[in-house]
C-alpha cells in the first residue's frame, strides 16, 4: 500500500493512489467548505487537503476520498493556515493578575518555563501553531526545545535570549530597584560597546538563540528610561546585527521614536518591534529596505487598562507612561497601511489572548484579508520559513485552523477557532480540546 507522499503532486493525485489500493493510516484528508490559503489569493469552495504524517502533500478541488484515508470534515467550516504571532513573551504573566516587581524577584526560570508551558498550550489552542519569542531566557529555549520534541504542545517556537541593550535601557532587569540588588544572569544582556555587541550576540547563539533582539530605545513598561530617546549607538546596533547575520540569525528590535526607528533601519535590522512614533518618512525608508513593521497593538490596550485601573501593580513610575503613550499605535497604523510597509503579526504578551491582535488591526484600518495574512504569509516571512509555514500548500506542515463562518466578513471569529492541527495531530476539534490538547 503505497502513501501519498509517494505520488506526483498534481491534479492524478487521488486517481493514482485510488489505483493503488488506497491510503495509509497516516494519511488524512481534510474537507474545507472554503479555504483561505495564506496566499493572498480570494477563498477556494469545497477543497481537498491531502497530508501524510506532518506535511500536506496536495491541495485539490472538490470534496475527494481516497479508499483508507482518514476524513476530517470541516465542510462547514472556512480553513486557514495556523497563525502566526512574531512577538511573544511565553512566559509573562498579564499585567492585571499580578505585582510586576513582585513577579520578578520571587520566581526563578524554572518556574517560568513551568508558567510557559501553560501560556504555550492555551496559545495553541486559540490556532497559534507557530511564533517567535523576543526575549526570554534559557527557559524559552527548554519550552521550545520540549514543544520540538513532543514532550508539551505548543506553538513552534523561534526565540531570543535577553534582549540586547544599554545599561540603564528597557532591557536592563536592575532598572527600579536598589543598586546593591544583583543576580547571575542580569547582565545577560547588558551592551555598552560595539565589541560587547559582537560578543553577546555570539554567546547568545551559542545558548540556543534562533533570532536576537536589540533594545535601541527606551521603553514604556520600565522604570526610568525614556521611550522617545534612542539608547543604543549606530555603531552598537551595525556590529549587533552584521554579527548575527553572519551566524544566519534575523535581528528583531524594539524601538519607539521616528530617529533610532531609522537608523535601526539602516543598521540593517529585520524587524522594527512597535514603532510607535514612526513617520510617513520612517516608513518610507522601511519599505525602501524591506524592513518588517510588527506593531503589538494588543500589549498596548493590555497595559493601558491596567494602567488606567490598576496602576499599582505596574513598574515602578510606569503607568503613567503607559498613559501618556499608549493609545498612539492605533492612531499611527493607518499611516503604516497608506505606506505599504511589510506587517506581521505580534502581542507582545504570553498570557491571555492572542487573537485580539486581528480586532486591533482591523478597527485600526487594515482589511480582514489583510490581517489573516499578517499572521500567515507575512509572519513566516518575517521569521524565515515561509518553506514550511504560513500557507496551505504541498510540501508545507500540515498546520490548520478553522472556524465556523466566514472570517473575512466576520472577523470576530478569529478569536473563535473551532479545529487547530498542527502538524498532522489535531489539538482542537468541534470547539474543544482534543487529547492531544490537553495534555
Amino acid at each position: 500500500m503505497r502513501s501519498l507522499r509517494n505520488w506526483a503532486v498534481g491534479s492524478g493525485t487521488l486517481a493514482l493512489l485510488m489505483a493503488a489500493g488506497g491510503a495509509s493510516a497516516t494519511d488524512l484528508i481534510v474537507h474545507a467548505g472554503a479555504l483561505l490559503d495564506g496566499s493572498g489569493q480570494p477563498a477556494r469552495s469545497h477543497v481537498s487537503i491531502l497530508i501524510h504524517d506532518d506535511r500536506i502533500v496536495s491541495v485539490q478541488s472538490g470534496f475527494q476520498t481516497p479508499p483508507g484515508a482518514q476524513v476530517i470534515d470541516l465542510s462547514n467550516e472556512t480553513v486557514t493556515p495556523g497563525f502566526i504571532d512574531c512577538h511573544v513573551h511565553i512566559s509573562a504573566r498579564l499585567p492585571s493578575r499580578t505585582n510586576a516587581t513582585e513577579d520578578w524577584l520571587t520566581h526563578n526560570d524554572l518556574y517560568r518555563a513551568f508558567q510557559g508551558t501553560v501560556f504555550a498550550r492555551r496559545m495553541l489552542q486559540q490556532g497559534f501553531t507557530s511564533a517567535r519569542d523576543v526575549g526570554g531566557g534559557d527557559e524559552t529555549v527548554a519550552i521550545r526545545d520540549a514543544i520540538k520534541a513532543g514532550q508539551i504542545s505548543g506553538p513552534r517556537l523561534w526565540v531570543s535570549l535577553e534582549p540586547l541593550g544599554p545599561t540603564a535601557g528597557h532591557g536592563d532587569p536592575h532598572d527600579g530597584l536598589d543598586s546593591a540588588l544583583e543576580h547571575p544572569g542580569w547582565d545577560n544582556g547588558l551592551v555598552d560597546t560595539p565589541e560587547q555587541a559582537r560578543l553577546k550576540v555570539r554567546e547568545h547563539r551559542r545558548r540556543g538563540a534562533d533570532l536576537i533582539k536589540l533594545m535601541p530605545s527606551g521603553g514604556i513598561a520600565s522604570t526610568g528610561d525614556n521611550p522617545r530617546q534612542q539608547l543604543m549607538t549606530n555603531e552598537e546596533m551595525r556590529v549587533a546585527v552584521e554579527t548575527a547575520h553572519a551566524l544566519g540569525l534575523k535581528v528583531a528590535a524594539h524601538i519607539y521614536p521616528a530617529g533610532a526607528i531609522e537608523n535601526a533601519v539602516m543598521a540593517g535590522v529585520d524587524s522594527v518591534e512597535h514603532g510607535s512614533f514612526a513617520t510617513a518618512q520612517t516608513f518610507a525608508l522601511m519599505k525602501a529596505h524591506g524592513t518588517y513593521l510588527v506593531p503589538t497593538l494588543t500589549v498596548y490596550d493590555v497595559f493601558y487598562a491596567a494602567a488606567r485601573d490598576h496602576p499599582e501593580l505596574l513598574t515602578p513610575g510606569t503607568a503613567p507612561k503607559e498613559m501618556a503613550n499608549d493609545q498612539l499605535p492605533k492612531r499611527n497604523l493607518p499611516l503604516a497601511i497608506r505606506s505599504g510597509v511589510k506587517i506581521a503579526y505580534g502581542t507582545d504578551i504570553g498570557e491571555g489572548d492572542h487573537a485580539m491582535e486581528f480586532g486591533l488591526l482591523i478597527a485600526n484600518g487594515m482589511a480582514p484579508s489583510d490581517a489573516l495574512l499578517t499572521a500567515t504569509r507575512n509572519a513566516a516571512d518575517l521569521i524565515g520559513a515561509s518553506d514550511d509555514i504560513g500557507s496551505i500548500a504541498p510540501g508545507k506542515y500540515a498546520d490548520l485552523v478553522a472556524v465556523k463562518g466566514d472570517p473575512l466578513s466576520h472577523p470576530e471569529l478569529f478569536e473563535h477557532v473551532d479545529f487547530v492541527m498542527q502538524g498532522g495531530k489535531t489539538y482542537r476539534r468541534d470547539g474543544e480540546p482534543t487529547v492531544a490538547g490537553s495534555e
